[in-house]
């Protein structure tokens, strides 16, 4: 008897594809004034490890330890950018912008630092030291910081250094095309004009709201923020230029969270 041909599974319809993306990348700020509003584009990634809810529904899918990797994050990321680009949603598709490019930043930073430690203090670090010497009982926002750090000299022959270089290129490309995105120019345009007349009309963005949340709080310290036992936050301790592209992230580890980050890196520990 002739041997049957297995059947292929069906292919997924358009219509489940995008109810996928959606069910996986919400759109929040189109239905919350106040998520909207406080939000801000700032410098290069700034706020990209502290604005919620977009950081805890794209930084699952930030990784960069290898090419495939990277390939696969990037790819996943800029689907998302897509994503709420067609749904007209500004603030996720910056935050998805911005993912991408602190992977091509963090990736760069591993290939011209081994470990990735760039400075030998961070901006929180110094304002820290200031701010004991001074004697002042608050810290400024190390974003904001006006004290100079000290870079480390760029290593060169570390271990993954080439594959670090390769994995920031494949997210600089995709974040290339973010930035000049036609639908993209026009939400962000869009939302400048209208977070403009919110302000004007004495809309304010508090210190417990927006990307800086928490940083002036409690003495500098970033409040760590946790759902659930054993899961932890993301400390973003400051943000510099990078090595000629835009803003490059100083992240913390912090539990569970902070030590995937560690591990998809594939290097040692920033501090």
């Amino acid at each position: 008897m002739p041997r049957s041909k297995a059947l292929k599974p069906a292919s997924p319809s358009p219509d489940s594809i995008s109810k996928d993306i959606a069910d996986v990348f919400p759109t929040p700020s189109l239905n919350d004034q106040h998520i909207r509003m406080s939000y801000e584009i700032a410098r290069g990634e700034q706020g990209v490890l502290t604005f919620e809810p977009y950081k805890s529904i794209l930084l699952p899918h930030w990784r960069f330890r290898t090419v495939p990797i990277a390939e696969e994050s990037s790819k996943t990321l800029k689907g998302a950018f897509d994503h709420y680009v067609g749904k007209g949603d500004f603030v996720g598709s910056d935050m998805a912008r911005k993912f991408i490019q602190m992977g091509m930043t963090r990736a760069k930073r591993y290939a011209n630092h081994a470990g990735g430690k760039k400075y030998a203090q961070s901006s929180l670090e110094l304002e820290r030291e200031h701010a004991a010497r001074t004697g002042s009982t608050s810290i400024t926002n190390p974003n904001h910081s006006k004290l100079k750090r000290t870079e480390l000299p760029k290593s060169t022959g570390h271990a993954g250094q080439e594959e670090k270089l390769a994995a920031s290129e494949i997210f600089k490309v995709l974040w290339r095309q973010c930035t000049s995105d036609a639908g993209y120019l026009k939400l962000k345009e869009e939302w400048q004009k209208e977070k403009k007349a919110w302000l004007k009309a004495g809309g304010k963005v508090s210190k417990e709201d927006g990307i800086w949340k928490g940083y002036e709080l409690d003495g500098g310290k970033k409040r760590e923020t946790r759902k659930g036992k054993g899961k932890g936050g993301v400390k973003q301790e400051d943000e510099d230029e990078e090595d000629g592209d835009e803003g490059g992230v100083e992240v913390k580890k912090e539990a569970d969270t902070g030590a995937r980050i560690k591990k998809e890196s594939g290097d040692e520990e920033e501090e």
